[in-house]
């Protein structure tokens, strides 16, 4: 059974930092690309940042650009999301995504994606 599990988030000032990881189970994820959604209250879901399977290439929304980076370690099936300079806007669920191996479509879109982590809460105060 496929499984994606976050970790990491959790209550932090504006400011601060945090560093999610998204652990699959299951199968390998080594030739996934893999992404990082985020759903605020209220709001749709919206892309965040996203990683080739082997990490050569990321992808981030033009509101995370200079403050997050995403990145992952294929020996430990874990994907990570550095969060720096976290401001009020960011508090959301932060949810991680898999790719079927060499699927196509646009890294920013959430059909792009196969497997679906349940969310972790991030809260940033002002």
């Amino acid at each position: 059974q496929v499984q994606l599990v976050e970790s990491g988030g959790g209550l932090v000032q504006a400011g601060g930092s945090l560093r999610l990881s998204c652990a699959a189970s299951g199968r390998s994820f080594s030739n996934n690309g893999m992404g990082w959604f985020r759903q605020a209250p209220g709001k749709e879901r919206e892309f965040v940042a996203a990683i080739s399977w082997s990490g050569g290439r990321t992808y981030s929304a033009d509101s995370v650009k200079g403050r997050f980076t995403v990145s992952r370690d294929n020996a430990k099936n874990t994907m990570y999301l550095q969060m720096n300079s976290l401001k009020p806007e960011d508090t959301a669920v932060y949810y991680c995504a898999a790719r079927l191996p060499f699927k196509g479509g646009n890294w920013n879109e959430e059909r792009s994606y196969d497997y679906w982590g349940q969310g972790t809460q991030v809260t940033v105060s002002s």
